[in-house]
């Protein structure tokens, strides 16, 4: 028994966590950019939050609640800043397709499957963010009725 954690075993363990838990923090990191760049009027999901993903299980859950805040404060904010966006919810069709799929990766057999599904969503739904959060660094875009005073 002592010899099941050797140094060694340590070191692999240790590489492997590191392998698919980095991807995750980068993840959390550009939803919470993107999140960043919205004015605090705008977001509905607090950015500290966002690193609830890294709990095991609860995580499950907790990604509906990200992508539903993710898809109505980008939405808010494109709305305040008057940019046009062809998404009314941002991000929010693919991001729900990827919580189902996660939710679904629990269940024996379709698991394997649903987990494949999951990380195609995941990169596919990180990469709208990243295109969302680049259109957040343009100017608003003026109205000139809005400057305008009537008198």
């Amino acid at each position: 028994m002592g010899d099941l954690l050797q140094p060694w075993h340590l070191m692999v363990l240790f590489i492997v966590a590191c392998f698919f838990l980095l991807p995750v923090v980068f993840y959390i990191l550009a939803l919470s950019r993107a999140l960043n760049k919205c004015s605090p009027a705008s977001r509905t999901i607090d950015p500290a939050m966002l690193w609830l993903l890294l709990v095991p299980f609860v995580n499950l859950v907790w990604n509906f609640f990200v992508v539903l805040g993710m898809a109505k404060s980008l939405s808010n904010e494109f709305r305040l800043r008057n940019l046009p966006v062809s998404d009314p919810t941002p991000g929010q069709s693919i991001g729900i397709a990827m919580c189902i799929c996660a939710a679904c990766t629990i269940i024996p057999i379709l698991g394997t499957v649903a987990w494949l599904a999951c990380l195609v969503l995941w990169i596919v739904y990180w990469v709208k963010i990243a295109e969302f959060s680049r259109i957040l660094d343009q100017p608003p875009i003026i109205n000139p009725m809005q400057g305008a005073s009537i008198g």
